[in-house]
């Protein structure tokens, strides 16, 4: 079971009627709930501090880390193929991967000739700042180069973790809600850039991109916001500059 997130092994949820009285259990819901409690301060405690850890060595090193975080299918391989492709030779880059199971998004970035390290988190739904440390450590990122940490699909529990990155990128669709930085405001609130991703879409969806950004702003009014378009590519430039305008120069360090 995943105390930090209250996902367990079977998938189940325990959920409660408004209103409904509990009698001689509420004692021991009260001692669970406490337990539970102590064990979330406990992992994220930990994590924090190995968060800590990462972030100093992608300092020392000079490591642009960006956390992607997003809903299933938003599109984040697709963006970072895109990305690696466009922009081979202008930066040097490093990718891991995070997915339940399967080497799949892994197979896709290694044909783009970058290092990538896949980890598969089994039954749990998110990366955590352990998993990130062995990975780097594993891979050895060169100096000077950006690190894309490609979460786990999930706008929940990802955003309870410090991986240790410069950067989170939460990334949305347009063949997503609109009301999806109100439904999910800890990740948006704990990024820093948003990506719209799928504009080409547009004409084709009942999606209205304005009122996005609006709910994104009512939750987090200092994030950056691009739109674009891995398909027709419109757009793409910008994030391209974005990123560009965050790698430190080694003479700056």
């Amino acid at each position: 079971m995943c105390a930090t997130c209250g996902c367990d092994t079977d998938g189940n949820v325990t959920m409660h009627e408004p209103g409904h009285h509990h009698d001689h259990n509420d004692h021991h819901s009260h001692d669970h709930q406490k337990k539970v409690v102590a064990v979330e301060k406990d992992v994220l405690n930990e994590n924090n501090l190995l968060a800590e850890r990462n972030r100093g060595y992608f300092e020392a090193k000079n490591i642009l880390a960006l956390n992607l975080v997003s809903s299933p299918g938003s599109g984040k391989t697709s963006l970072l193929e895109r990305t690696l492709k466009d922009m081979k030779g202008e930066l040097e880059f490093a990718v891991i991967e995070g997915d339940q199971q399967t080497t799949n998004d892994a197979d896709r970035i290694h044909a783009t000739g970058t290092k990538v390290v896949q980890i598969n988190t089994g039954k749990g739904c998110h990366l955590d700042a352990h998993m990130v440390l062995h990975a780097v450590q594993g891979m050895k990122p060169k100096n000077d180069s950006v690190l894309f940490i490609e979460n786990v699909g999930n706008l929940v529990c990802p955003a309870m973790f410090d991986l240790g990155e410069k950067e989170r990128v939460v990334i949305i669709s347009v063949t997503e809600g609109d009301d999806k930085p109100l439904k999910y405001p800890d990740m948006f609130y704990s990024s820093t850039l948003c990506i719209i991703n799928k504009t080409d879409l547009l004409p084709y969806v009942p999606f209205d991109i304005e009122k996005v950004k609006a709910n994104a702003k009512k939750v987090n009014h200092k994030l950056e916001i691009i739109e674009l378009s891995c398909t027709n590519g419109e757009g793409l430039q910008i994030w391209y500059d974005w990123l560009k305008s965050k790698v430190l120069a080694p003479e700056t360090v």
